[in-house]
């Protein structure tokens, strides 16, 4: 079954005796595809003609449907031995995004997850992060240890050197309170990059 066809049922169901086709297809296409469609803000979606709030709602139940889905799997099970599950997330949540967003998962002394903490929203090209506040929020949680995640808009994973550094700022200032950075995982359309895996911390 096609994308369009997806959307198409869903829109079906809350606006009946209506052919949703023509709409459907032009959501995907103005939006680049489902992920691109089921992560639009709620005013960009508005701005398309023919979907009103309950067609609206209805792409973001599925969203957050999907998300809670994928989020289930991290739940109680530590993270570092379920890593596929994390990128599956990830790719889920921040992929599709069209401004830099910025997450913090904080994982106890088993790296099992208390809190994923989205800390900034940026623009299409940076999101502003500080890392005393990345620290005060693990101080916070009471976090054993943290991962850093970021999406790029660009689509592709490849950490910037701006990516780099924040990282290794990040690892410096933790460790004065014992609090490990496991990974900073980069997220885009076309993959991921790991900067550990990468050997760059």
């Amino acid at each position: 079954m096609p994308d369009y066809e997806l959307i198409e049922y869903l829109l079906s169901l809350v606006t009946p005796r209506k052919d949703n086709k023509p709409l459907a297809k032009a959501l995907l296409k103005e939006f680049g595809g489902l992920g691109g469609l089921l992560t639009a803000d709620v005013e960009a979606l508005g701005d398309v003609k023919g979907m009103g709030d309950t067609s609206i709602a209805a792409l973001k139940i599925v969203q957050a449907t999907a998300i809670r889905l994928l989020r289930n799997d991290l739940d109680e099970r530590p993270i570092l031995s379920n890593w596929q599950a994390v990128l599956d997330y990830l790719r889920a949540e921040m992929a599709h995004y069209s401004i830099e967003r910025v997450r913090v998962l904080h994982l106890n002394s088993r790296n099992i997850l208390i809190s994923d903490e989205l800390i900034s929203r940026g623009t299409i090209a940076e999101a502003a992060v500080h890392v005393r506040e990345i620290v005060k929020r693990a101080i916070h949680f009471g976090s054993a240890a943290i991962i850093l995640a970021h999406n790029h808009p660009s689509g592709d994973p490849q950490p910037s050197r701006a990516d780099i550094d924040l990282t290794r700022k990040t690892i410096e200032a933790a460790k004065q309170f014992d609090i490990a950075v496991h990974d900073h995982v980069v997220i885009g359309t076309k993959g991921h990059a790991s900067l550990r895996a990468m050997g760059l911390i």
